[in-house]
């Protein structure tokens, strides 16, 4: 059953849930888990959890949010419109106040992903100009009184932006341009036979350094991983006929060109070609990834690119790395706690609301 008519929703949390020999990171103060979800009725919510299953809130917002993005500093959280969301819900995670309704300018909107600066004065988002439908822009926004303000803008240097992310230095930022071209309110994509899918590495200020494109011109580079060391990944969503064999996983390591990520046919099938989210685990040195589409959590060796799990999980969602391994919601069923310490990965259900949750989440 699909997250979308998934209508078993638990009424009630297990609060303070024993979690066995978890130590779930920091002594004494749980990872806030921020996420969008519905509920059984449709309404969406902007939402953060502690692991042991309390809620810290669940704030009704008008769209539905896609990625989450933590202030480095300030209990903050902006929650991100799914495209073509011209909203987007800066959040207090103390308590979950909403802060401030970020509405997109007139001929934007959002492509649901940002990112914070190090400083935590300056956001960039990922926007489509909406007369020339999918030019990629960045929006840059300065933080003021717990208010964003749009400030300018950049060119992402593609099309279909989707996520972005800062390279270790902190002012290098990457982006998956998507390659697909949409109107102004729509989904539907309109260049499948000319998409210009493509990773762009760029500075602050719109510089471009670096665009690297796959050889197949359908696989859509969407999401993105990045390890400490400097390392990409991405996940893609092929566009192209279903029988074809598109690699849906790349890598670019530092000094190095991107491309094709190793990856067993088996996994390659079961994916269903389509990758949701992805995490990396710089000290573990591993890749999770989120393949809704074939109700699979996928979870590699950076390094050899050895396959350490392939685990069957319904429509499953977010991904974040904790101190023992990674954090998975789904949009149907418990979420999990995966232990990736030791040679064998032990996952655990988390005593949190079963079902409804998007396809991202964060750790703060």
């Amino acid at each position: 059953m699909h997250r979308r008519t998934f209508l078993g929703l638990g009424s009630a949390l297990l609060a303070g849930a024993a979690l066995g020999g978890w130590t779930l990171a920091k002594q004494g103060q749980q990872p806030l888990l921020l996420s969008a979800r519905n509920d059984a009725a449709g309404r969406h919510y902007a939402v953060g959890y502690r692991l042991d299953g309390s809620q810290a809130f669940a704030t009704p917002v008008n769209e539905r949010c896609h990625d989450v993005v933590a202030h480095p500093s300030r209990p903050l959280a902006l929650f991100v419109g799914r495209r073509p969301s011209t909203e987007s819900y800066l959040i207090d995670t103390r308590d979950g106040r909403l802060l401030q309704t970020l509405h997109s300018p007139a001929n934007r909107h959002f492509y649901g992903h940002a990112i914070f600066h190090k400083g935590g004065e300056w956001l960039y988002t990922t926007e489509n100009d909406t007369r020339e439908p999918g030019r990629g822009v960045l929006g840059v926004y300065r933080l003021q009184d717990e208010q964003l303000i749009r400030s300018s803008e950049l060119s992402s240097h593609g099309i279909g932006p989707h996520q972005l992310l800062w390279l270790p230095d902190g002012e290098t930022i990457v982006v998956a341009n998507g390659g697909i071209r949409t109107e102004a309110d729509s989904r539907v994509e309109m260049n499948l036979g000319a998409m210009e899918s493509s990773l762009v590495v760029l500075q602050r200020d719109g510089r471009l350094l670096s665009k690297e494109q796959l050889p197949e011109t359908n696989n859509s580079v969407r999401h993105l991983a990045l390890a400490d060391d400097g390392t990409i990944i991405s996940g893609q969503q092929y566009m192209g006929n279903a029988g074809d064999a598109a690699p849906l996983l790349a890598i670019k390591r530092p000094g190095q060109a991107f491309q094709a990520f190793p990856m067993a046919e088996v996994q390659r099938l079961e994916i269903n070609q389509y990758c949701a989210s992805l995490a990396i685990h710089s000290e573990l040195r591993l890749l999770a990834l989120t393949a809704p589409r074939g109700n699979r959590l996928l979870i590699w060796d950076i390094d050899s690119s050895a396959l350490r799990l392939d685990q069957h999980l319904p429509d499953c969602a977010g991904v974040a790395a904790v101190t023992e391994g990674f954090v998975v919601s789904a949009g149907v069923g418990r979420c999990r706690l995966f232990d990736c310490r030791t040679e064998s990965i032990v996952g655990q259900p988390l005593q949190l609301p079963a079902g409804l949750w998007d396809n991202h989440l964060s750790m703060a």
